[in-house]
């Protein structure tokens, strides 16, 4: 099976995939992560690069890597979307923003630390780990 068969399994009734501007090359695949338009402003104010952004009504997607999610557990009420299918909504995902060149990637851990700075939620990988002082002491 496939990841695009997969992807379309997952699919429900209402689902749109996000769609790319023309001339943009997706290498990695694409995924998106989707936040209240009040985060994804804080989001486009604060990091230095920034991939495809939509808006659909209340909810901002941005356009990661596939595969961003390894790893983080994207702090609520964020929303990660494989393969960049979406919950449609009333009017349809809409391009805000458009970054210069053929990518259409916001790079997703600066993306993902923001969002966890935004929600204050401490990112997956700190929260198991051991206390500094307390390994040096072994």
């Amino acid at each position: 099976m496939t990841v695009d068969s997969l992807t379309a399994l997952k699919r429900r009734i209402g689902d749109v995939s996000l769609p790319l501007p023309d001339g943009m090359r997706t290498p990695l695949g694409c995924d998106a992560v989707g936040m209240p338009e009040a985060f994804g402003r804080q989001v486009m104010a604060r990091l230095p690069k920034i991939g495809c952004v939509y808006a659909d009504g209340p909810v901002w997607w941005l356009i990661v890597p596939s595969g961003s999610e390894f790893c983080m557990d994207w702090p609520t009420p964020v929303r990660y979307a494989t393969g960049a299918v979406v919950p449609g909504g009333q009017s349809g995902p809409r391009l805000i923003h458009r970054p210069g060149g053929t990518a259409p990637y916001t790079p997703p851990i600066p993306l993902y630390l923001t969002l966890c700075r935004l929600t204050g939620t401490v990112p997956a990988w700190m929260r198991h780990a051991p206390h500094p002082r307390r390994s040096a002491e072994r």
